[in-house]
């Protein structure tokens, strides 16, 4: 008797897969799976016919096949093996192994990402609105090393916000803001796209369980290299030096009086001192 030949796949069933199909595609944990299609800006879509059921979750097959060739998977797993080489060696109470571990533990970065994702600068300045926003929370928020909140991603969201502050002071581009009991709603135009977000006030944070921080995170890794990026193309676009001064990244505009920040805006014949107020404000 010959062998017997599977039924080929038609409609949503040959275009869609269900997540668990894809996680056993991809041989990735839920967290993984996630974390991957937050960066590279995949998520679920809706078939015309549910042909596993209404309670699936289901993503484009080509999406999926997309994912497949991302080379943060082979980094995702040496990680994971090297995650656990850690943990046994501190079991072991290996200090010197565990501490040599720790030192060369291996890691990635997001570059290729965010070349892929936006190919030209006017696209990252699209999507700035969600990335400003996050940061603006994250920057507030007291440390809680549970939920991997640690004062060196703090910092950064915070130093990385006050190099687009400066950037904004110095070309003058701050149109409007509005007040309201949520913060401060700041809207400004770099390149002719308007960009709108929320500053919240700052008070005395209570972080809910009821969210997902590690989701929070996830998107968080990705906007802090997108706005490393932006911030050093606006720095070059109006000849002021990246990064500005480390030593003066904890003060309020990098330490720069008015006196030398007028001199860069006057090469530009905007108003002057219209985001003055604003910094207040903020600060």
């Amino acid at each position: 008797m010959g062998k017997k030949l599977k039924k080929p796949l038609r409609g949503a069933a040959a275009r869609y897969l269900t997540r668990t199909q894809a996680l056993r595609k991809l041989q990735l944990k839920l967290s993984e799976f996630r974390r991957l299609c937050i960066l590279k800006g995949i998520f679920p879509k809706e078939p015309t016919k549910y042909f596993k059921g209404v309670n699936k979750t289901y993503y484009l097959k080509k999406d999926i096949n997309f994912l497949a060739n991302e080379k943060l998977i082979k980094k995702f797993r040496e990680i994971k093996s090297y995650t656990k080489k850690i943990i046994k060696a501190k079991k072991k109470n290996e200090k010197f192994d565990y501490k040599l571990l720790q030192e060369k533990k291996p890691t990635y970065n997001l570059n290729h990402i965010i070349k892929e994702r936006y190919p030209k600068f006017i696209d990252a300045l699209y999507d700035l609105n969600d990335a400003l926003s996050l940061l603006t929370i994250f920057s507030i928020l007291p440390k809680y090393d549970l939920l991997k909140i640690n004062n060196e991603k703090v910092f950064l969201c915070q130093k990385l916000l006050r190099e687009f502050y400066l950037y904004i002071c110095i070309k003058q581009c701050f149109k409007k803001g509005f007040i309201s009991i949520k913060g401060l709603y700041l809207n400004v135009n770099i390149n002719n796209v308007e960009i709108n977000w929320l500053v919240p006030f700052q008070h005395a944070q209570k972080l809910s369980y009821e969210i997902d921080y590690e989701i929070m995170n996830d998107f968080l890794e990705l906007y802090l290299t997108l706005m490393r990026f932006v911030n050093y193309k606006l720095y070059r676009d109006i000849g002021f030096e990246y990064p500005p001064p480390e030593e003066n990244a904890d003060l309020n505009l990098f330490g720069f009086d008015s006196l030398y920040i007028r001199k860069f805006q006057e090469n530009y014949n905007k108003e002057k001192g219209t985001f003055y107020f604003i910094l207040i404000l903020i600060y």
